[in-house]
C-alpha cells in the first residue's frame, strides 16, 4: 500500500505539474474502463470469497458430525456394555477421542495435500505411522466392537447400531480429505492477483484529473478493500490449518474428549 501511494504521488506529480495534461486527455476514459471493470472484478471476488467460505464452512459441518457421532457412541456403549467390562469401557473412552486428535492432525500436515503420511507423533501411540492413521484407529474400534459381541456383551443387531456410527468418523475423515486434496485452482487465483494488481496500478491516470492529490487515499481504499477480500479468501479455503481465521479444531477435539469423559467416566 505504501508503494501503491507512492506511485499514485507521482503519476499525480507528472500529470498535474510535469506534463500538464489537460482536462480533456485521452487518459480521463480510464475511469470509464474501471467503471466497467469493476463489475467483473466484483464479480470474480464474490465467487471466490463464496467459494472459500462454502469449504471452510462445510468443514464446521463435518466436524460438528464428528462431534455428535463420538457422542452418540459413547452414550450407547454406556447404555450396552456394563461397567462391570471396564476393560472395555476404558478402550472406547481413550479411542473414540483419539480419533478426532489423529484426524486433527492429519488434516494440519501439508503432507497430507499430497496423501503421503505424516512422521511418528508420541500422542499415537502403537500405530504404523507408515499407513493411514485415522483408518489404523478405525479399525481398532471396529476390532474391539466385533470382539464384545463374539464374546456375547452385545448383540448383533446392537453391533450393527454401532457399526453406524463407527462409518460416520471415516465418512468425515473421507469428506475432510476431499476438501484438503482439492485446493482451488491455482490458476483462478493467479488471474484474480493479477486483476486486481492492474486495476489498482491504472486507477492513478484516470483518477488524477478529477481528484488531483486526494487520488492517494481513494485508490489505496480501493486497493485495500479488493486485496483484502483476495486474502480473506485465500486463508479460509483450507479451513484445517493453524491460522488464526482456520476451524477451532483444537477446541472441538477438546469438547469430544470432555464429552466422552463425562459418558463413560
Amino acid at each position: 500500500m505504501l508503494i501503491l501511494a507512492g506511485f499514485t504521488a507521482l503519476v499525480a506529480w507528472l500529470e498535474l505539474y510535469h506534463w500538464k495534461l489537460p482536462k480533456d486527455h485521452p487518459l480521463r476514459s480510464l475511469s470509464l474502463l474501471h467503471t466497467s471493470l469493476s463489475f467483473v472484478l466484483s464479480l470474480l471476488l464474490v465467487f471466490r470469497t463464496n467459494t472459500a467460505y462454502d469449504r471452510w464452512w462445510e468443514g464446521r459441518k463435518l466436524w460438528g458430525g464428528l462431534v455428535n457421532s463420538s457422542r452418540n457412541m459413547a452414550i450407547k456403549i454406556n447404555a450396552l456394555i456394563p461397567v462391570t467390562h471396564k476393560e472395555h469401557r476404558d478402550f472406547f473412552r481413550k479411542a473414540i477421542p483419539l480419533y478426532a486428535k489423529i484426524l486433527k492432525s492429519h488434516l494440519a500436515l501439508e503432507t497430507t495435500r499430497l496423501e503421503l503420511d505424516s512422521e511418528a507423533h508420541p500422542e499415537l501411540g502403537n500405530l504404523d505411522y507408515s499407513k493411514h492413521l485415522p483408518n489404523q484407529v478405525a479399525m481398532l474400534i471396529a476390532k474391539r466392537l466385533f470382539r464384545i459381541q463374539q464374546e456375547g456383551i452385545i448383540t448383533p443387531e446392537q453391533l450393527l447400531m454401532l457399526n453406524n456410527e463407527l462409518n460416520n468418523f471415516t465418512d468425515t475423515c473421507g469428506a475432510c480429505e476431499r476438501i484438503k486434496n482439492t485446493p482451488i485452482p491455482l490458476s483462478y487465483s493467479v488471474f484474480i492477483k493479477k486483476f486486481i494488481f492492474i486495476y489498482s496500478v491504472t486507477l492513478p491516470f484516470g483518477y488524477v484529473f478529477n481528484l488531483e492529490f486526494w487520488a492517494i487515499p481513494v485508490v489505496l481504499f480501493i486497493f485495500f478493500v479488493l486485496a483484502s477480500l483476495e486474502l480473506i479468501a485465500e486463508e479460509i479455503e483450507d479451513p484445517f490449518g493453524g491460522d488464526e481465521n482456520d476451524l477451532p479444531l483444537e477446541k472441538i477435539v477438546g469438547t469430544i474428549t470432555r464429552n466422552i469423559e463425562e459418558c463413560l467416566a
